[in-house]
């Protein structure tokens, strides 16, 4: 995907040399659609420069800070030298990441996608987000949910949904869900109590890569935590937590539900 506007100065932004004169370079944006920029001579490395062809080559990409903008007359002037080796790598890794999401809305939404539907989502998604890979990742981490407050249809939410967690790599993923535990016998709080406990697993109910806690909510709610390496296994354990705690509190003649949304409204 390519921008259509034009960038904003002081921004970043990712471009490929295409000619080098003895003035300067022309460098072809890779983010924004038919967009060329100069970078000055001066602009190119600090110091006395002899050569402009000692810092840079044909076809290389390169990381550069928009120093002024001018629409009417097509022109954008670039700088090399203000930019440094971090925000270099910050960018250039930004640029890859949504490289990759492009080629994941394809994926979502098949080679032949219209050009309206994809600006559509793309646009919801860099509205909520700030770029489609964020879109993306926080799809694979939380699903549905992430993408509830976009104006996406079911059939969107769901290609997106599925395309990510087939797709993305996350450190790990966080999910949340409710168990009520409730019990009419004297001793209640301690049915309670223990029912929290075989949620929360003895040794070798959860696996160690797998990080799980229960808290009070609200009575007769607790709310379960789970962080997992991927999206499956923190379904999965947060789904046996909840089993756990509801076969504890039925054992004893209460009544435990599992619910993914909070009803409770205060901590």
């Amino acid at each position: 995907m390519k921008y259509s506007g034009w960038p904003e100065n002081g921004e970043l932004v990712v471009g490929k040399i295409d000619e080098i004169e003895d003035f300067g370079v022309f460098v072809d944006l890779e983010e924004y659609e038919d967009k060329r920029g100069l970078i000055h001579i001066s602009e190119v490395a600090s110091g006395w420069i002899k050569n402009v062809r000692d810092h840079v080559n044909p076809g290389m990409t390169v990381v550069c800070k928009v120093l002024d903008v001018d629409e009417s007359s097509q022109q954008i002037d670039l700088s090399l030298k203000d930019v440094n080796d971090h925000q270099r790598s910050d960018k250039i890794q930004e640029w890859k990441n949504e490289r990759k999401a492009d080629n994941w809305m394809l994926l979502a939404f098949g080679e032949d996608v219209s050009d309206e539907q994809y600006q559509s989502v793309a646009t919801e998604l860099l509205g909520q987000f700030g770029s489609l890979y964020d879109g993306f990742e926080e799809a694979a981490i939380h699903g549905e949910e992430a993408l509830d407050s976009t104006d996406l249809d079911d059939d969107e939410v769901a290609a997106l949904v599925e395309t990510a967690r087939d797709n993305v790599s996350v450190p790990y993923v966080n999910v949340t869900g409710y168990v009520d535990l409730e019990s009419p016998n004297p001793d209640g709080v301690d049915d309670v109590k223990e029912a929290m406990q075989a949620a929360e697993g003895d040794d070798g109910d959860v696996p160690d890569e797998v990080d799980l806690g229960v808290t009070y909510v609200g009575a007769p709610e607790y709310r379960i935590k789970v962080q997992a390496p991927n999206y499956k296994t923190a379904e999965s354990e947060l789904e046996a937590s909840a089993g756990r705690a509801r076969e504890a509190i039925e054992a004893v003649g209460g009544e435990g539900a599992y619910h993914r949304e909070r009803h409770t409204d205060d901590e």
